[in-house]
């Protein structure tokens, strides 16, 4: 049997009603059984249909909720459960006010809330370092302005990107908004994401030089003196770049009705 569910229809049938949505988080929470929060011990009961837990050791009192960004809702948790399933299962991203028809909520303060209490949570904190070969570019977003386009371009955000390497594929990745294309700003996104020694494929731009000096195998490849596209040349971060200008169209039509290059 799968972890999730792959499709809508597994959706609705692994989730129907609240108590199932329950029982699925305590299994990811406690798959060993439950364990007091306050003292470990391995033992408790159900005190009744609310889903509160009772140690039986200390007499502590909780719920499989506490703790997390489900704690203290009042709504139900296959709502919670469906807005998830919504918000990872959109290849193009959802926007708050997109999430609000599908849930049916009136609010839509409630609907941004919720939006981006999952995003943050979407984030593991402490995550492991990139390593092995990883590609680094940046890339420009925003709606459609006048003049230069790539480096140097004006009225866009610049985010920076680092995929690793999977075989044909991209592995992990990070991005970060960076305030220019400087080495003062992309060489601590690099650090901050990389672990030393890894390979690091850049372009030739200057800000990627020192790489060397900082215990990095720096491959660099000169995109201009190449026949070949810069998308053929580090695909990796140009595929994440346009996965991510698609994911703003999806979530913030309102504020990007052409996404720059």
């Amino acid at each position: 049997m799968a972890e999730y569910p792959t499709n809508l229809i597994e959706f609705e049938d692994w989730f129907r009603t609240n108590e199932q949505c329950r029982d699925f988080l305590e299994k990811v929470r406690w798959p060993d059984g439950f364990r007091c929060p306050r003292c470990e011990h391995p033992s408790g009961w159900k005190t009744g249909r609310s889903g509160l837990w009772e140690c039986a050791d200390c007499s502590h009192q909780t719920t499989v909720t506490a703790g997390t960004i489900l704690a203290g809702t009042r709504k139900p948790l296959r709502l919670w459960f469906l807005a998830m399933w919504l918000i990872v299962s959109e290849k193009n991203g959802i926007s708050a006010k997109g999430l609000q028809r599908q849930l049916g909520l009136t609010r839509y303060e409630t609907v941004w809330i919720w939006l981006h209490k999952l995003r943050r949570a979407m984030v593991r904190p402490g995550r492991d370092l990139l390593s092995r070969t990883v590609e680094i570019d940046e890339t420009y977003v925003g709606g459609k302005a006048e003049g230069k386009r790539g480096r140097g371009a004006d009225k866009k955000s610049i985010v920076a990107i680092a995929a690793e390497e999977d075989g044909n594929g991209i592995g992990r990745i990070r991005l970060r908004r960076v305030n220019d294309v400087s080495r003062d700003s992309l060489l601590p996104f690099i650090e901050g994401a990389v672990e030393p020694k890894a390979v690091i494929h850049t372009d030739g731009w200057k800000a990627y030089r020192p790489l060397s000096n900082l215990g990095y195998r720096h491959q660099i490849t000169v995109i201009s003196r190449r026949e070949e596209l810069a998308s053929e040349l580090l695909p990796r971060v140009h595929r994440v770049a346009s996965l991510l200008k698609r994911w703003l169209l999806g979530t913030h039509p309102q504020y990007y009705p052409q996404v720059g290059s």
